[in-house]
């Protein structure tokens, strides 16, 4: 039919636009958070951009159900403010039957959510934890970088280089400190470089130098002078502990603990919000002229986030043992799809959503109270 390739046709390039624009604003912020990582320590600067892909690839789903719901408000807003609503509607052609093209519509778009929630997530997931937990158990020479102070994550040391070659062999201007039971140990040297002994251990060599060691507010501070003095390198094992958000799908529910149940809840929970936000859409989207354009927007941002935060909130019960696997898998999207059914109900009967009587009866209660 004619206003059904129509409608397909709109819906496609609203949704690129909607998408192309939320991938923007999601990029940009991600982008200045991960920088801001880099620039703290916490992450490898080499790694910035593969982070950047994984939580772009973790979010594609949550970004794809808000292009579907904000991109089916946007084509039956601008149907109803240019006319075109009314002109379908007294054709014959009854709200209902929209539903079919634009589940038609976003049916390809819902497997995608499926397949981020289930696969994608995971899997970035899983990959970001492994990046940050490598670099995070790097040895202490790879925390050196000239001109800056670094702090150890496996010893109670602080280093400073003014200088140090590209691989990390040769360093300059070194200052070294230490606190072990409330004495302090500081270690300063003009050069120095990296040794391996034979057992494998891990050496900086330090060369003309001195070492200060004392108690804080303590007079008698030691003070010795070294040609060569060796500091060993603190060293662990890379261990990537698995967590609930980076397990596979089918891993959750190998081992359905409370918190394994929960977050399969939530993955799921995408695919039947995406759907129950497709079809509430088209209801919602009824636009009167009296009305600020912009008023939809607004109702589809605040539905999505209060959807979105209720759907954290039954995992959360969930991992708590709060409500039962059944209860918070399906029960918050059947409410919602009673709402749906009842907005539909009404909409098609021309009626309002919320009535003058309504806010008449409420006024006179707060009167009366």
């Amino acid at each position: 039919m004619i206003f059904e390739r129509s409608l397909k046709r709109e819906l496609a390039y609203t949704a690129g636009a909607v998408f192309m624009v939320l991938l923007t604003i999601f990029l940009t912020t991600i982008l200045i958070r991960i920088v801001g990582f880099a620039a703290s320590g916490e992450i490898d600067p080499r790694d910035v951009v593969v982070l950047i892909g994984l939580t772009v690839i973790g979010y594609f789903a949550v970004m794809l159900v808000v292009t579907l719901f904000v991109s089916i408000l946007f084509v039956l807003t601008r149907w109803y403010r240019d006319s075109e609503m009314v002109v379908w509607l007294a054709s014959g052609v009854s709200l209902t039957r929209f539903i079919k093209p634009i589940v038609m519509f976003a049916a390809p778009i819902l497997l995608l959510v499926a397949f981020f929630a289930y696969v994608g997530w995971p899997w970035s997931n899983a990959q970001s934890k492994a990046i940050r937990t490598r670099f995070q158990q790097r040895d202490e020479v790879s925390l050196l970088a000239p001109g800056q102070f670094r702090e150890s994550q496996t010893s109670h040391r602080v280093f400073f280089v003014e200088k140090m070659t590209a691989d990390q062999g040769h360093v300059e201007n070194v200052f070294v400190t230490s606190t072990e039971n409330g004495k302090v140990s500081i270690i300063v040297s003009h050069n120095g470089h990296t040794e391996t002994a034979k057992d494998g251990s891990h050496f900086v060599v330090l060369e003309n130098g001195r070492r200060y060691d004392g108690e804080p507010g303590q007079p008698d501070f030691r003070i010795m002078e070294f040609q060569r003095y060796g500091v060993k390198i603190a060293q662990q094992p890379v261990v990537n502990v698995p967590t609930t958000t980076g397990m596979s799908t089918l891993a959750l529910l190998r081992h359905p603990t409370r918190s394994n149940l929960a977050e399969f809840a939530w993955r799921t929970g995408l695919v039947l919000m995406a759907a129950n936000l497709v079809l509430l859409g088209i209801p919602l989207a009824y636009q009167n002229p009296r009305r600020g354009r912009t008023i939809n927007l607004v109702m589809a941002v605040l539905i999505f986030l209060t959807y979105s935060n209720l759907l954290n909130v039954v995992q959360t019960w969930m991992e708590q043992g709060r409500v039962s696997f059944v209860v918070g898998l399906l029960g918050l999207h059947v409410l919602v799809a009673a709402v749906v059914v009842v907005v539909f109900w009404l909409r098609v009967r021309n009626r309002p959503l919320i009535s003058r009587a309504m806010f008449t009866r409420a006024r006179a209660r707060a009167q009366g109270a």
